[in-house]
């Protein structure tokens, strides 16, 4: 419950931020919006500026139903009728290749690609160990008293079995074997943002050329805003400290078009063990939680970029987690640090508020 309340602040400290400098529409365009809450245990907020509320409602339909099917396909704790998803993959762990949709194809060979071009911080091979902090995590959140941390023993054995190679895809044959059978995948770290893409390049094609989606804070908008002034969208990012207790706790905005920004922080899903905050993002190498900022903000062109890339900066330190942002050309990033300060690409800083600069994805 904890994380849907953290999406919803999220979401309307969004919406202020969007709303509030808007003027008259674009001639012949309405602004509509509207949410569901039924995939990838989040909200999702769509905004867009269309000719008539039933246009709008075609577009708010098929992104319901198409985001739907793709948190069925990356579904990986339970079956759905008529169905291969990544839970069957993993159910198959070392047993046979399963077919499976191009949605799945193409989300696994994403992830391998930037898990190679990243160093491996972020590895959908990790469903071993991810499962157990899971779980630990799960019974903290049930029992504050009785919460503790996975055995190191335990991590580690469970590490044997994240070898990302060992996932082998037959793009021909359409199908997906973990040639371990005590592997599996956990595609949480991009899952959300991957869906959200596809959604927006399918929903481009349809013909809308002004709006936005936001999955539980993975934002992508389309096109400018129709309100006759700006020629960008503003995007708040939250506070940390103020994801709690406040609607309005802006950190810092952004201004793009045809962009996402994809955040991780230690505020969105933790628990407690002995007095010290653990949260979700762990490190492939120390497979303890990642503890250098209390959060990292993503500004890339496309959705499954920016959500991948959220957390393997996250997981490094401030000095390499710069150059590898610095190293892949249409990336920028924020970073909050615990002392409260903020550090940003060059990039970034040209698409913020207190810039005033134009917004340019490139270095």
């Amino acid at each position: 419950m904890r994380g849907k309340l953290l999406a919803i602040i999220l979401i309307i400290t969004i919406l202020i931020v969007m709303t509030g400098c808007s003027q008259e529409p674009k001639t012949g365009y309405t602004k509509f919006s509207n949410s569901f809450f039924d995939t990838f245990n989040t909200l999702t907020q769509v905004v867009a500026y269309a000719e008539s509320e039933e246009e709008f409602e075609s577009y708010y339909e098929y992104i319901h139903t198409r985001f739907q099917k793709l948190h069925k396909l990356y579904d990986i704790y339970n079956n759905y009728e008529g169905i291969n998803n990544v839970k069957t993959i993993n159910d198959n762990a070392g047993v046979e290749p399963v077919k499976v949709d191009k949605e799945i194809i193409d989300l696994i060979l994403f992830a391998k690609k930037w898990h190679a071009l990243t160093g491996g911080q972020t590895n959908i091979a990790m469903g071993s160990v991810l499962r157990i902090w899971h779980d630990y995590r799960t019974e903290g959140f049930d029992f504050p008293e009785e919460a503790k941390l996975p055995p190191m023993e335990m991590l580690q054995s469970a590490k044997k079995h994240t070898d990302i190679t060992k996932v082998i895809v037959d793009e021909d044959a359409s199908t997906v074997y973990l040639a371990d059978k005590d592997m599996s995948l956990d595609v949480g770290a991009i899952a959300k943002g991957f869906a959200t893409q596809l959604v927006v390049e399918e929903m481009k094609t349809a013909g809308l050329t002004s709006g936005i989606i936001s999955a539980g804070g993975n934002i992508s908008v389309i096109g400018v805003p129709y309100d006759g002034v700006r020629e960008r969208w503003s995007i708040g990012i939250q506070n940390p400290d103020e994801s709690i207790v406040s609607t309005d706790g802006v950190l810092e905005t952004v201004y793009v078009t045809d962009a996402s920004v994809v955040s991780s922080g230690d505020y969105q899903r933790y628990y407690v063990v002995d007095g010290k905050k653990y949260n979700h993002i762990i490190d492939a190498e120390t497979l303890m939680p990642g503890e250098y900022y209390r959060a990292v903000s993503i500004v890339a062109e496309g959705s499954a970029v920016a959500d991948f890339m959220s957390t393997a900066l996250f997981l490094l330190p401030f000095d390499e987690s710069l150059a590898l942002a610095n190293s892949i050309e249409g990336v920028d990033a924020l970073w909050v640090m615990h002392d409260g300060s903020v550090k940003t690409t060059e990039g970034l800083k040209a698409m913020m508020k207190s810039e005033g600069a134009t917004n340019s994805l490139k270095k």
